[in-house]
């Protein structure tokens, strides 16, 4: 890369992604409320308090393995053999083990007492009421002890976690039910242009000319279904200033989170951005970002705004760079931050402008079996299907020229989408 050119600034017209996403995180407000919910219900969402276990997990020292419970020190010479004198399944629980003995066991099954060891049973011979051992053990081995797993008492879960399914398999193992979480922000949807169809809404005439489908409702849908956030979808709002600011102002009564796609720009058909500033503030416009120059952050009635580009690309590139963020932040999520991965360039590309470009690129196996970054063939912001045939995005720096075989941060729509 041209690390010579990297540290000249975009405009200062333009505001930066990092700056842009500190300042959004700082000013959202935090709901500070909390709900109860049935741990089959509890994916996704954020814990509002720290979890502790109930019990220790295991509870009782048991067999990793289907075998023979055995006092290691019997095995001093194999093979060996030795009687079996009690059979023990999971769930059960057995009588104290003498000296000389052997128990048969199986997984998950509670060692007896005087068992310290289990043998499993591919190196045994099985008779009738005894076991020829054919291979020694050390104490411990193929045991899983008491606590292991988890202590009682101890922490096992911080707040602010948002949880995933091994989460709640956790909290299972502890016999909890119902958890406190974070309640979820209510959001609003709404598009503008009046050239926007929503499907279904032609009765299957068709679109006339001059018209497209409304598809960014939808994409902004489905990344807050994602997230676990139900969204109202107000629909496409009419080009003028009146429609704009009804349409602000009703959404404001009833959610937490307003979120706009189009007229933020500087066009005469472009409302948005008037009507927030009339009914509220705009505290953030213009990102060094491409694509998503035109992205908007602000307050109306005191309620959180976003304005997102028209086109799709920008629409969804912004939602996952800022407003999947935000809308963590707002439910005190302490992990926000997707993983980013570092990996070569299959491609050689001339020095990008002012702005930090997110190229949507797939992954491709080499030749050398390495996997290395490839751009989608058409990076216009008004290519939906890249995104569509993109496995995520990769971060080019302003004033950066990438050569082939270049290490670009990677951002896998794996670690944005979840």
């Amino acid at each position: 890369m041209n690390n010579e050119s990297n540290a000249r600034r975009p405009s200062k017209k333009l505001t930066p992604l990092d700056d842009a996403l500190a300042q959004v995180l700082a000013t959202v407000p935090v709901l500070n409320q909390t709900q109860l919910v049935r741990i089959e219900e509890a994916t996704d969402r954020v814990l509002a308090q720290d979890c502790y276990a109930l019990v220790d997990v295991p509870p009782l020292a048991n067999s990793a393995m289907d075998g023979f419970a055995v006092h290691a020190a019997d095995l001093e010479t194999v093979p060996v053999s030795l009687p079996v004198t009690q059979r023990i399944a999971a769930g059960q629980t057995g009588s104290p083990l003498a000296q000389g003995e052997a128990a048969r066991i199986f997984t998950g099954a509670p060692l007896p007492p005087g068992a310290d060891a289990v043998v499993i049973q591919e190196n045994c011979r099985m008779g009738d009421s005894s076991v020829e051992i054919l291979q020694a053990v050390t104490a411990g081995e193929n045991v899983r002890d008491a606590g292991e797993d988890m202590r009682r008492g101890s922490q096992i879960l911080q707040q602010g976690r948002r949880l995933r399914p091994q989460d709640i398999g956790l909290l299972a193992a502890n016999g909890m039910t119902d958890i406190e979480v974070m309640r979820r922000p209510k959001v609003a949807i709404m598009t503008t242009g009046d050239e926007l169809v929503t499907p279904g809404s032609d009765q299957g005439k068709g679109l006339s000319e001059g018209q497209i489908y409304n598809s960014n409702a939808y994409a902004l849908l489905a990344l807050l279904s994602s997230m676990g956030i139900e969204a109202s979808n107000l629909g496409v709002v009419a080009d003028t200033p009146s429609a704009t600011r009804e349409a602000l102002d009703t959404a404001a009564k009833d959610h937490d989170v307003l979120i706009s796609t189009g007229g933020v720009s500087v066009g005469e058909e472009d409302h948005v951005k008037a009507a927030v500033e009339e009914a509220g503030s705009l505290d953030l416009w213009k990102l060094a970002i491409k694509p998503g120059k035109p992205f908007a952050s602000g307050t109306v009635h005191g309620k959180q705004f976003f304005g997102l580009p028209g086109n799709p690309v920008s629409t969804f590139v912004t939602f996952l760079l800022l407003v999947r963020p935000a809308l963590l932040t707002m439910q005190a999520c302490t992990e926000i931050t997707p993983q980013t991965f570092f990996l070569p360039a299959s491609f050689a590309r001339p020095e990008s402008g002012e702005r930090q470009e997110y190229l949507r690129v797939t992954v491709q196996q080499q030749q050398n079996d390495q996997s290395a970054l490839q751009p989608y063939r058409n990076q216009s912001s008004g290519v939906g299907a890249s995104l569509s045939g993109a496995d995520g995005l990769a971060i080019i720096p302003p004033h950066t020229a990438v050569n082939e075989g270049d290490l670009l941060a990677y951002l896998p729509f794996t670690e944005l989408l979840n």
